[in-house]
């Protein structure tokens, strides 16, 4: 039975190596935040950190995690970036039907934490991956950009 490392705690998952983190998650471990969006990493509603980085948990197995670190959008929070993230995301009233926010959240989350000053572009770019059906883009943008004034 693999562990992986989620949110800081060792757990064990009963469930194949192939499995994709996004089922491990959700299905075994009961982490319902991560959302299914597509299952071919096209759309970003399934993004979790992997040692800090976004990833899209539904083509990545459970093998490709091992002895690394997982953060699902249960925890992003839990540091300050994650925070001023989810706090701006409120303030900009961003979630419209709310399905893709977990994964728009993590992306925004990682993008603050290598880039603390980004420019419209650099916004553009990182989250490319992630669609909003609702069309909250603005939205979006002008949390990331609170959320970083609020981090300087």
């Amino acid at each position: 039975m693999p562990t992986l490392n989620i949110n800081g705690k060792d757990l064990a998952v009963n469930a194949d190596e192939s499995t994709p983190i996004l089922w491990a998650l959700r299905d075994t471990l009961g982490m319902t935040g991560t959302k299914f969006g597509c299952g071919a990493a096209l759309c970003g509603a399934c993004t979790v950190h992997l040692n800090g980085a976004p990833i899209r948990s539904c083509i990545t197995p459970i093998s490709a995690a091992a002895g690394q670190k997982i953060t699902t959008i249960e925890a992003v929070a839990t540091d300050r970036v994650g925070k001023a993230v989810q706090d701006a995301w409120v303030k900009h009233d961003v979630a419209q039907c709310g399905y893709c926010q977990s994964g728009q959240v993590m992306s925004a989350t990682a993008l603050l934490k290598s880039n603390a000053k980004p420019s419209d572009a650099d916004i553009d770019g990182a989250m490319a991956g992630n669609i909003c059906r609702c069309g909250t883009y603005v939205r979006i943008r002008a949390a990331i950009k609170d959320a970083a004034q609020t981090l300087a």
